[in-house]
């Protein structure tokens, strides 16, 4: 695929990857994913929570739902209408990880903001499976805003991009007359102002695989980092992260959803660079032919740990950002 790839750059007028820009990044990272990137999401923050200070979560389920089989996925963490997810043993897989030091103590996520969305009408991941992933955040003494009553499908909800709020199609960002953007980092960050009238920073790309070398063999070439123009001049700006769901990585949709979910116009006046890693697809070894992120197991059995190959991936990506801090 990265032969494939790099003939439709050369064929293409597409930018090589941007230079890592340095960057004056605050102690504190947010988090937000949808769908599989919302699992993600969930697996990243409760690897590090000793780094992160809370996570937004649209259309997913809890940490462990799938115990390593894509059968359990299938089955009980989607929206069979019987899916029933086991989150007494998520849980218990969940405090057997910590224990091993393979998460962050689950004491840091007491008190932590959590929000969760989940529409009515998203016929990919049930309302039974969002609930779970509510309870098990509740459980771990985290500060749940949970906002299930909208007669959403299954998508990044926006104000005014993408298709029908009432239909999940490509690029999965939903027409809805609703800023998820905005909603759920008002309950990362209190104090969040405004969004601007437009993004006017720049939308960076990095070469993820020499960043990150083996452990992103299961991710794309590129990801997207947006850096609003006083961030790129030393502002001290804090770091979120947001995790695409299936179908939405940059092989694709391009950069739509990098461009399109309303974050970057939070950005610029909130002071926040966003970074957004990319998945690829695969048919085989592993077999995921969604792009989706790693919430069954596809790298392996550490997947949902510090020691799962996708996590230790963006792990190294923001600790580039991080080294290239004034």
């Amino acid at each position: 695929m990265r032969l494939t790839l790099l003939s439709l750059l050369v064929a293409l007028p597409v930018a090589a990857n941007d230079t890592l820009p340095t960057l004056n990044l605050t102690n504190g990272t947010t988090l937000s994913g949808i769908s599989s990137g919302a699992y993600m999401a969930s697996q990243y923050h409760l690897a590090f929570s000793n780094d992160v200070q809370g996570v937004g979560l649209i259309a997913g389920g809890p940490w462990g739902c799938a115990q390593a089989d894509l059968s359990t996925a299938l089955a009980h963490c989607m929206a069979k209408p019987d899916a029933k997810p086991d989150l007494a043993k998520a849980d218990a897989t969940l405090q057997a990880a910590a224990k091993a030091g393979k998460l962050a103590s689950l004491d840091h996520v007491k008190n932590q903001p959590v929000y969760v969305l989940h529409g009515t009408l998203d016929q990919t991941v049930g309302t039974v499976v969002s609930d779970a992933l509510v309870k098990q955040y509740q459980t771990l003494g985290a500060k749940v805003t949970y906002d299930n009553t909208r007669p959403f499908a299954h998508h990044f909800p926006t104000l005014s991009t993408g298709t029908a709020c009432d239909k999940s199609e490509s690029p999965f960002l939903g027409n809805c007359n609703f800023d998820a953007a905005g909603a759920l980092l008002k309950t990362l960050l209190p104090n969040l102002k405004a969004k601007a009238n437009a993004a006017s920073g720049q939308l960076l790309t990095l070469d993820q695989q020499a960043l990150a070398g083996e452990s992103a063999s299961s991710l794309g070439d590129t990801a997207y980092l947006y850096v609003p123009s006083q961030c790129a001049a030393g502002q001290a700006c804090q770091l979120h992260i947001a995790f695409h769901g299936c179908k939405q990585y940059a092989d694709a949709i391009g950069d739509t959803f990098a461009r399109g979910t309303g974050l970057n116009d939070y950005a610029d006046s909130n002071n926040l660079v966003i970074l957004y890693p990319q998945t690829e697809k695969s048919m085989m070894s592993p077999f995921n032919p969604n792009g989706c992120w790693d919430w069954w197991g596809y790298t392996g059995a550490d997947y949902a740990t510090k020691d799962g190959a996708q996590v230790k991936a963006v792990r190294a990506l923001e600790q580039a950002l991080r080294h290239s801090s004034h």
